[in-house]
């Protein structure tokens, strides 16, 4: 096609270019001097990022603006305590070895779609070399720290008041387990002093994340003379020390805290001190367990508080027992002229039901999403009764997954998981 000369005409409009035609045309400089200021200050460029897995959010945000802005973002979920109690390991035994992912098939798409995903291994993997036991000393096949992986999580707390249960000899196999799996950070229990010393951090979407990991108990059992690193037991000033550490490392500070009084679904005293002092120190996100049931989701100045995620899998009873929480949010950290914001967006929380026997199998953990009268006779109002309890007097704006809504489906890049490697700075 041929272009259009001075004077002709399309669709019935004349197209005369000459030039000062076109000059007369553009407004003066009164005019487009504050056009052009709007839009260098407040259109930003386009965003750019893959979709998050499992939401259709996207997982790593990364907004360069004209004043020099740049915001990351990953996703995280997180759940409580896995407590193996004889009935769950001999329901899991295959012959001469154990499998315990089935358990875990109903939660493994949501989980494996964060970009990293907690949880509190309550009993030490000592395997069955020193003899497998249940409460009140445990001791659990290695297995369960596969079906672990094999579900998606990569951040596991090792510091809670059944780290000690098998002395030294159980310390040391699990700690020697969990090194040979270099992509899953662990802490709270330590193979040295030199290595407590070290602050544990995950490299994650153009961002990081410092682990940290403490309990306030250990059923009164002492860890060896010299060896007080085999558990990480809570004050303030070790807290004052690590979290300096890790905010000198890291964008964003997470901190497993083994807690509370069991059984309760109101944070102690003791938790609610301890949550203060932790945010005053600067820490991002506290992830509290031991209690073995669900506690309020709050935030305590500016940092995220779980108080309890109650139980993932237990052999324990009572309805309060078998309903665990699995929450889920995406953490933003947001950089200008050299400060740094971290925010938290989509908190979400599912609730998770552990019973013995259901239509699923033995010690099955089902999401309440899935859960049917069959599953749990009056199930709607069991949910009501949790979810009261989760909300709390916090100021959280908590998504919650209702009973009968659809399963979330799995949104994981062709190669699968991607995972960072281990750091430690």
């Amino acid at each position: 096609m041929k272009p259009l000369s001075n004077g002709q005409r399309k669709n019935g409009v004349s197209l005369t270019l000459r030039p000062e035609n076109f000059r007369r045309s553009i407004p003066g400089r009164r005019f487009w001097l504050p056009v052009l200021l709007f839009l260098f200050l407040f259109v930003p460029l386009p965003v750019t990022g893959e979709p998050s897995p499992g939401r259709g959010l996207p997982s790593r945000v990364e907004v360069p603006s004209l004043r020099g802005e740049r915001r990351t973002q990953f996703s995280l979920a997180a759940v409580g305590d896995v407590l193996i109690h004889k009935p769950v390991y001999e329901a899991a035994r295959s012959k001469k070895t154990f499998d315990f992912r089935p358990y875990f098939r109903l939660v493994k798409n949501r989980v494996s779609a964060h970009d990293l995903a907690f949880c509190n291994q309550e009993t030490i993997l000592g395997g069955v070399e020193i003899g497998l036991s249940s409460y009140p000393c445990f001791n659990s096949p290695i297995e369960v720290g596969d079906a672990i992986i094999d579900t998606g999580f990569d951040l596991v707390s090792l510091a809670n008041n059944h780290t000690l249960d098998r002395g030294e000899k159980g310390v040391v196999r699990s700690l020697k387990y969990w090194s040979e799996k270099t992509d899953i950070l662990t802490s709270g229990s330590f193979a040295s002093k030199e290595a407590a010393e070290l602050i544990t951090v995950r490299p994650v979407n153009g961002t990081s994340c410092a682990f940290l990991a403490y309990t306030t108990l250990t059923n009164g059992l002492r860890a060896p003379k010299g060896k007080e690193h085999y558990v990480s037991l809570y004050s303030k000033d070790r807290a004052a020390r690590d979290v300096k550490k890790a905010l000198a490392a890291a964008d964003v500070v997470l901190v497993s805290m083994h807690w509370g009084s069991e059984y309760t679904h109101t944070p102690t005293e003791e938790q609610r001190r301890i949550a203060g002092e932790l945010a005053s120190l600067g820490v991002h996100i506290v992830i509290g367990h031991h209690p073995h049931v669900v506690q309020p989701v709050e935030m305590v100045k500016d940092t995220l508080v779980i108080f309890s995620l109650g139980n993932f899998i237990s052999a324990q009873k009572g309805l309060p027992r078998l309903v665990g929480l699995l929450v889920s949010l995406d953490v933003a950290v947001t950089s200008l002229r050299g400060e740094k914001r971290v925010s938290f967006e989509n908190v979400t929380a599912t609730l998770l039901y552990n019973p013995s026997r259901s239509p699923w199998g033995r010690y099955t953990v089902i999401p309440f999403d899935c859960v049917t009268e069959k599953t749990l006779p009056d199930f709607h109002t069991v949910y009501g009764q949790f979810i009261a309890r989760v909300k709390g007097k916090g100021k959280v704006l908590l998504t919650f997954r209702a009973p009968g809504s659809p399963p979330e489906k799995k949104k994981s890049p062709p190669q699968g998981k991607k995972r960072a490697p281990k750091a430690k700075k």
